[in-house]
């Protein structure tokens, strides 16, 4: 039986790695008049720096180099490296541009593409709870779509880039904290090209736009690392159907933050879409209590 103890423990680090991630737009927000490109490459880098003193204080860093010399975790990172890249930019683009609300629909339907993946390349089958969550939130995207004029492209974008990254990340050999290193030692040369060019434009804002913002954008990599620490302390300790609704917690307190904080419209229609959303991970959420309960 798992000690009650460690199953606290579990939930205190399961719940700070979400609530942060929730509440992680109020940094990108104060970082708005820095490019979303130039907050990308900062948040690689200093993540970087941060996670190579952390392999090394753990004893792993040469470790986690030797990963790279089997191809095919090799390829699985480059993928991996793209989707985190596109996901991180799409998301601070909506909060810098006010579309917050529409980043959070996003995280919310994310546990329905998971299981979508599931079906198409894991060949698993849905239940019928689950055939009719996929069928309701389908529907409260499409109402989104009338609503809106559009289709919810960033919900989108950032759900299937964020559902196939963790479809990839579980079949890849790094864990949580090794793989984010990988990721970010892939992607530093270019951001630190980026970086050196914008410098050479006078247009850099780390060490030009005043102490605040220099300050702020090197916090971006221990704010990028350590929720994913504390998501690899939750889930060592707790069943990943438990992380499955503490994951919550995150797409709610962007809500939340977008509509209190930020103003953001939310129109009776924006209601009527997430609520069938917000219906269809209801029907989910109790299925999945269903089966643990069975088990």
């Amino acid at each position: 039986m798992t000690d009650p103890r460690q199953q606290r423990l579990g939930v205190i680090y399961g719940a700070s790695a979400y609530l942060w991630w929730g509440l992680v737009a109020g940094y990108f927000k104060a970082v708005d008049h820095v490019v979303p490109l130039e907050v990308l490459a900062h948040r690689v880098v200093w993540s970087l720096a941060f996670l190579v003193a952390l392999l090394a204080g753990r004893r792993r860093f040469l470790a986690t180099c030797g990963l790279l010399a089997d191809r095919r975790t090799l390829a699985t990172m480059a993928l991996t490296t793209v989707l985190i890249s596109i996901n991180w930019l799409v998301f601070i683009w909506s909060v810098v541009s006010g579309h917050l609300v529409e980043a959070s629909l996003g995280y919310f339907i994310n546990p329905l593409v998971n299981v979508l993946l599931g079906v198409v390349f894991l060949g698993e089958r849905l239940r019928r709870a689950q055939t009719a969550a996929v069928v309701l939130a389908t529907i409260g995207v499409l109402w989104l779509t009338v609503h809106l004029g559009r289709p919810p492209w960033i919900a989108l974008v950032l759900a299937a880039s964020f559902g196939t990254y963790g479809l990839l990340r579980k079949l890849a050999k790094p864990s949580g904290v090794e793989g984010l290193a990988l990721e970010t030692a892939l992607l530093a040369p270019l951001a630190l090209g980026f970086m050196a060019w914008r410098q050479g434009q006078g247009e850099l804002a780390f060490g030009n736009a005043g102490l605040g913002t220099t300050l702020l954008l090197l916090l971006a990599g221990p704010l990028t690392a350590l929720p994913l620490v504390w998501f690899a302390e939750g889930a060592r300790r707790l069943r990943y159907a438990t992380m499955g609704f503490l994951q919550y917690l995150a797409p709610t307190g962007q809500f939340l933050l977008a509509v209190l904080a930020f103003g953001e419209p939310f129109t009776a229609g924006h209601a009527a879409g997430f609520g069938l959303i917000w219906g269809a991970l209801g029907i989910y959420s109790w299925d999945t209590w269903r089966g643990l309960r069975r088990r």
